[in-house]
């Protein structure tokens, strides 16, 4: 019985090894995309959000984010960059009528597998899927539309942020 109750664990245990090396394997077998790559996911777009967006100027790689709540607004300004290493990073800094923060940097890194590109906030949180060929309705990629297209809602953020009263 012993014999068994060990040979019977053992067996379990190579078995999550086994699916733990699995999906090593499969994100072994990841690619990252090239920065040109993500250039095209993200330059001249904006990333809608339940209450507020970000927009990802080409060219000058601008960015401007804003949200809203109830009576509250932020506005952020900064840059975005790619690198070869399959990472977006946004550089921002956030303010509203009571908080002036300072700049802060954000990275999502990216891969591909089997043809679908998937998304992490670095440094440690879970990967998700960005943007699946063919597309999903489901895809995070989905909620960026081309062009500035919250361009209005976040002047009005913003004035209500550098308003006096």
């Amino acid at each position: 019985m012993f014999f068994l109750a060990v040979f019977g664990q053992a067996a379990l245990s190579g078995t999550a090894y086994a699916a733990k090396d699995s999906a090593a394997a499969q994100a072994n077998s990841a690619t990252v995309p090239t920065p040109y790559e993500l250039q095209l996911m993200y330059a001249g777009r904006t990333w809608v959000w339940k209450n507020g967006a970000a927009y990802f100027a080409q060219g000058d790689r601008h960015l401007k984010a804003w949200t809203s709540g109830q009576d509250t607004a932020s506005v952020a300004e900064g840059r975005w960059l790619v690198t070869s290493g399959g990472k977006m990073c946004m550089e921002l800094a956030w303010r509203s009528k009571s908080y002036a923060g300072k700049q802060h940097r954000t990275c999502y890194s990216h891969r591909i597998q089997g043809g679908n590109v998937e998304k992490r906030k670095d440094p440690d949180g879970e990967w998700y899927s960005f943007k699946r060929s063919p597309e999903g309705i489901s895809d995070e990629h989905r909620k960026f539309e081309t062009g500035d297209t919250k361009g209005a809602q976040f002047e009005e953020a913003r004035k209500l942020v550098d308003s006096k009263n």
